[in-house]
């Protein structure tokens, strides 16, 4: 079976970014599971990934505007190190969440500079090409559960 939208898929993966880093990796655990076409991965590897069968192998670049999309420059704040009340050493690096006018927000810090705190709400993989090596492990036709709730059920997926 080809995959295609609401085919189920299960692949092995290694993350590397440009430098040859890994970044994450599928190694030692159980494949990556998810719903064809449901958004559920970023959409330069699921565009890559459609048309293949299990079994297959591929290397696969994505484009920060096909992965976690460019840096905006607009997502990097200052902010007053008093906003975070109840944590006593603020170092480059935590991650924290944040309350936005369009909802909740992840931001890592970046800097630390007296009583100024500069944190980043991009997605810490914004901007960066990402290299994937893919194995396909399974694909599978998604059930009508599965495509009505848009990610997968079982296995791999959400018990529910």
């Amino acid at each position: 079976m080809q995959i295609a939208q609401n085919s189920v898929v299960a692949f092995h993966y290694t993350l590397t970014n440009d430098a040859g880093e890994v970044l994450d990796s599928s190694e030692g655990r159980e494949p990556l599971t998810y719903l064809h076409g449901a958004g559920n991965i970023i959409p330069g590897l699921e565009k890559e990934l459609e048309g293949r069968a299990a079994g297959d192998k591929l290397n696969v670049k994505v484009a920060p505007a096909e992965g976690y999309g460019e840096v905006q420059e607009q997502l990097m704040q200052e902010v007053p190190r008093d906003a975070f009340q109840g944590v006593e050493s603020i170092e480059p690096g935590m991650q924290f969440q944040a309350q936005t006018q369009g909802g909740p927000l992840m931001v890592t810090v970046k800097q630390v500079e007296g009583d100024t705190v500069v944190v980043d709400g991009n997605h810490p993989l914004a901007g960066q090409h990402l290299n994937f090596d893919v194995e396909i492990a399974t694909v599978r036709e998604a059930s009508q559960e599965e495509v009505e709730h848009g990610h997968v059920h079982g296995e791999g997926g959400v018990e529910h």
